[in-house]
């Protein structure tokens, strides 16, 4: 063999050497990667529903906690919880779950509500999320093809954020980790950080999503973004950015979608929120204007500015959203309660459910009911004949003044003057019912979604949906069986 050839066959042997070696870091890095996403993203069918008991500072006196309870369904900024699809006659929904032998460790819990059997299958444990903050509760949302979306969100930037999708269209066993990116500074940036997310998504357009980011740079900075396919986002785009920043509640349809917030006035603590504003975009967020069609230049900063709905500042009242609705004809009404301050028990009563309603010319604002604590939260639900409905936790509860209490339906017709209470779902509870969430596109056999939970101390946290006439059924805690049909929920007398 000449010198030349025995050059060119030991090249060839250290290239062959050389690609063995790329291939198997190449395979180990993939291995790598893949055990990663494995380990977070854990498709494992639970054996029950079991939701996440939550407090949120001490307060040192008879209520224990500044909030707390079974906050599953927690909180008003996460929307939504439940999404209904016709196609395969069925309601998707997300929970704040939890582990068989802790009422207190997040896990990300996803199922469905089947309406042509009445059954429900063993849920699927998403994720866990690595914390007991039910401020990381998921939230969900289905595209045009079917998939199943869910949002992990985080409370503050401590820790990240996730996005994933199903695996196959309408099923909820199998979902994979989005890597999802954004806009910023005109390059594509991974996205690993959001907060409070309330993903809607719109036929033939895609995402459109509020949410908000920590110091960014106030202490809540309330922003919104899309995407055409839930992988790559556009830049964000700050809403509001006033004092210490907001809270905000967002609805969408097919041709408008609108936030409606309020603010932390500087200097007061983040237990302060107060006024009421509105802003809305007829073109997928590329311009923004007030309800009454007055172009505004975002973010806003200051506390007076036209998206005002009403000084409630003025007043020395709290504001605690709710919900928000757009009617057939794209009009805002917003769902919230007002109260003399922060902490639980009847020094800040009166706490009252409010209605502000955009007739076209003026917001009409009208009391309808009230309840004992600020963080009593129900749905709103403008339905095709003009009804107006809620429902949520009015009636007093067994920890009176503690978040929740027994759930009730009430009904207007005449745009939120006269407010009936038609049925009350709950009674002799042992624990407080919370946060009733209404599902996008709601069908009539399952209207609402929440939980329940001792409102002053840790407890269990069950799972309850019920019908348009206010019939609730139970999840089952524990299931031997794939699937099991929901029975009819009775309460014992307490006597």
């Amino acid at each position: 063999m000449s010198n030349g050839s025995l050059k060119q066959d030991l090249r060839l042997q250290r290239l062959s050497i050389s690609l063995i070696i790329f291939s198997l870091a190449g395979m180990l890095l993939c291995a790598n990667t893949v055990a990663s996403s494995s380990a977070l993203t854990i498709n494992a069918k639970d054996t029950g529903y079991r939701g996440i008991w939550y407090m949120n500072q001490p307060s040192g006196d008879e209520y224990v906690y500044k909030y707390s309870g079974g906050l599953g369904t927690y909180c008003a900024k996460h929307k939504p919880f439940a999404v209904y699809c016709e196609k395969v006659k069925k309601t998707f929904f997300c929970y704040g779950g939890t582990t068989t032998d802790s009422n207190r460790k997040l896990l990300h819990i996803v199922s469905y509500y089947d309406h042509r059997t009445g059954m429900v299958p063993r849920p699927t444990i998403l994720l866990d999320k690595k914390t007991g903050d039910a401020h990381d509760n998921p939230v969900i949302s289905v595209d045009d093809k079917g998939h199943i979306w869910i949002f992990s969100t985080s409370h503050g930037t401590a820790r990240p954020s996730y996005i994933h999708r199903s695996s196959k269209p309408y099923e909820v066993s199998e979902f994979e980790l989005i890597k999802a990116t954004k806009i910023e500074g005109g390059k594509e940036v991974p996205m690993k950080n959001f907060s409070y997310m309330q993903p809607w998504y719109i036929k033939n357009n895609g995402f459109i999503c509020f949410f908000t980011r920590y110091k960014y740079p106030v202490d809540r900075t309330i922003c919104f973004m899309t995407s055409p396919d839930g992988i790559k986002w556009s830049k964000w785009t700050r809403l509001a950015a006033i004092d210490k920043g907001h809270y905000q509640i967002s609805a969408a349809g097919k041709n408008k979608a609108g936030t409606a917030f309020n603010f932390h006035p500087e200097g007061k603590g983040l237990n302060w929120r107060t006024n009421l504003y509105y802003i809305e975009t007829a073109d997928f967020g590329r311009t923004w204007q007030t309800v009454d069609g007055q172009k505004m230049m975002l973010p806003l900063t200051g506390v007076e500015n036209p998206a005002l709905v009403h000084d409630y500042q003025a007043q020395g009242l709290n504001v605690y959203l709710k919900d928000i609705r757009l009617d057939k004809r794209g009009k805002p009404i917003i769902l919230f309660l007002t109260s003399k301050g922060y902490e639980s028990g009847p020094t800040n009563d009166p706490r009252t459910w409010t209605t502000a309603c955009w007739t076209g010319r003026e917001w009409e604002i009208r009391a309808a009911f009230v309840s004992d604590n600020n963080y009593d939260m129900g749905s709103l639900y403008i339905e095709d004949d003009g009804t107006w409905r809620i429902i949520g936790p009015t009636e007093t509860g067994p920890q009176p003044y503690n978040p929740g209490g027994e759930m009730a339906m009430w009904t207007n017709k005449d745009l939120g003057k006269n407010w009936k209470k038609v049925k009350q779902l709950t009674k002799n509870s042992p624990y407080n019912h919370t946060y009733a969430r209404c599902p996008v596109n709601a069908h009539p056999d399952f209207y609402a979604i929440w939980a329940d939970g001792h409102g002053r101390k840790p407890s269990q946290s069950s799972l309850y949906f019920c019908d348009k006439q206010g019939n609730v059924r139970g999840l089952p805690r524990e299931m031997t069986e794939n699937l099991v049909k929901p029975e009819l929920f009775e309460y014992k007398s307490s006597k």
